[in-house]
């Protein structure tokens, strides 16, 4: 009932910056917790940073004070703005959020994930 797309993974060079955006879809009454995970060749996903509806977020040490995450309501879309970008950035990034539509419990989907390569 609900859809993650996300967008904006490329290719970029150590130091530099990228922008990935997700928007939700379909029919929900409500969104909950938003966050990025990432997950690199070999290795287990793990959480990047967090949004709540009310604006409170929680970073990975890895990421902090390089990347934020925000969100904007109105568009049910949360953004990652990642800056000073490292070659261990590399990984493909998934979207996640809690959402209920009016008389369910809380659900939780993902997105189909957008590959971020940070060259050194």
């Amino acid at each position: 009932q609900v859809q993650l797309v996300e967008s904006g993974g490329g290719l970029v060079q150590a130091g530099g910056s990228l922008r990935l955006s997700c928007a939700a879809s379909g029919r929900f009454f409500s969104l909950r917790v938003m966050g990025w995970y990432r997950q690199a060749p070999g290795k287990q996903r793990e959480l990047v940073a967090t949004i709540t509806s009310g604006d409170s977020t929680v970073y990975a040490d890895s990421v902090k004070d390089r990347f934020t995450i925000s969100r904007d309501n109105a568009k049910n879309t949360v953004y990652l703005q990642m800056n000073a970008l490292k070659p261990e950035d590399t990984a493909v990034y998934y979207c996640n959020s809690q959402w209920r539509s009016t008389f369910s419990n809380w659900n939780n989907v993902w997105g189909q994930g957008t590959q971020v390569t940070v060259s050194s």
